[in-house]
């Protein structure tokens, strides 16, 4: 039984196979008749001819002929032979077979594959942006595409609009086209979030392309967008909305933020109380993220953070990141906070980056070293050499004393006997 059961599947799917295969394509519009030819048929009864189709409507394949009845007001054979659908729809998209007896006996085949279509109405771009902001990445909004209220919400934010096309069979696509040039999804400055629906009644697709664009510093001051609908079936042109103008807002760089501490210095004794105020130069209120060693905090957006009763958990070095719609996040210098006891010095009133510091003492005090060493050692050498000086000159000045206690000893004999030699 099961191998007389998969016998039969397969010959079932060669058989599909083979009328699709040489099978004439025919495409039908949703709605309107459709009358297939039996090629070879006597034009007049009597007749001898079946047509088999296998569709959505079917399970496999359903067989008519001239003799049987409509079915369902689907499709019934006409007096001449052909098969007549009086209006298509999505399920009589399949095979149809016709296969008939000539009066000379000669037997041929009729095959056709065929396919639905609907064209959709004209595409149209909702929510159209007015303004865009030059350099600011893309942002993409969650929830309906419809919403008429976020319009004031997403200016500037990098979306231009969402392309609608409701009502096609089969889906089709949407593309999106800058100053008539095709703009290339996943390319820089260019994201698309694309979604499909289908009508669980209709069968009809409904597509939604939302555009984003991060227009380039220094470019144009004006863009031009457009949207267009590229049907599946048959091949026609496309169909395109009507454009849509964006102006292109160049933002003016933002002041740096500074980061104030109290007290002075960042030093604190046991229990003393520190406030950090984040001062944002900007008219509206941006987002506050407060970090401790580069770590963000799970702080609520405020620009002060006070630190009371403080201790050595709270040592550390702090700096607050100001996030502004139009300019993105931007953080302060690094404070670092330290607990002193009393009688200790702490860091210098407004230090800021306390390690910096800290590293240039070091470096001073290395070089000092060794700028004491080297003088050490050139005081050294200075005396060697001396010593060695003052002992070559020692055996000079003795060889001139002998020479003079000589001539002294000389001199006196020959005054001895000049004085006894006198009258």
């Amino acid at each position: 039984m099961a191998a007389g059961a998969a016998v039969g599947a397969w010959v079932l799917v060669l058989s599909l196979w083979g009328a699709v295969v040489g099978a004439q394509n025919i495409t039908a519009r949703i709605g309107e008749p459709l009358v297939l030819k039996c090629k070879g048929a006597p034009k007049k009864p009597p007749q001898q001819l079946e047509w088999k189709l296998n569709t959505g409507r079917t399970e496999a394949w359903k067989v008519l002929s001239p003799q049987g009845g409509p079915w369902d007001s689907v499709a019934r054979v006409l007096p001449n032979s052909s098969l007549f659908l009086p209006a298509v729809g999505i399920q009589d998209e399949g095979i149809f077979r016709c296969r008939a007896m000539n009066r000379n006996g000669k037997e041929t085949k009729s095959n056709y594959r065929v396919r639905v279509y609907q064209i959709p109405g004209k595409p149209e771009i909702i929510d159209p942006a007015s303004e865009l902001t030059a350099g600011v990445p893309n942002k993409v909004v969650e929830g309906s595409t419809r919403s008429r209220n976020r319009s004031c919400e997403q200016e500037g934010s990098g979306r231009v609009g969402t392309c609608v096309s409701e009502g096609s069979y089969p889906a089709g696509t949407l593309s999106w086209h800058l100053d008539g040039k095709p703009l290339v999804p996943n390319e820089k400055g260019v994201s698309v979030k694309e979604q499909t629906r289908r009508h669980s009644e209709t069968g009809l697709f409904t597509l939604q392309s939302e555009l984003m664009v991060t227009p380039a510093r220094g470019g144009a001051a004006h863009l031009t967008f457009s949207c267009s609908f590229i049907p599946g079936l048959p091949r026609r042109r496309a169909l395109h909305t009507a454009p849509i103008q964006s102006r292109v807002w160049e933002p003016v760089p933002p002041e740096e933020i500074q980061l104030v501490v109290e007290p002075e210095g960042g030093a604190v004794a046991p229990g003393g109380t520190v406030t950090l105020t984040c001062d944002v130069p900007a008219q509206t209120s941006p987002q506050i993220q407060w970090m401790k060693d580069g770590v963000p905090l799970s702080l609520p957006s405020s620009p002060v953070l006070i630190l009371p009763e403080t201790g050595p958990q709270d040592q550390g070095t702090y700096s607050c990141v100001a996030t502004h719609p139009s300019h993105g996040p931007q953080e302060s210098r690094a404070v670092s906070i330290s607990i002193i006891e009393p009688g200790e010095e702490g860091p210098t009133a407004g230090s800021v980056g306390g390690s910096g510091l800290g590293t240039l003492a070091l470096v001073l005090g290395i070089l000092g070293g060794l700028a004491t060493a080297a003088l050490l050692i050139g005081v050294i050498l200075w005396q060697r050499r001396r010593r060695r000086g003052e002992e070559r000159k020692a055996p000079e000045n003795q060889e001139e004393e002998e020479e003079h206690a000589e001539l002294n000893q000389s001199e006196e004999p020959e005054a001895g006997e000049s004085g006894s030699g006198g009258p």
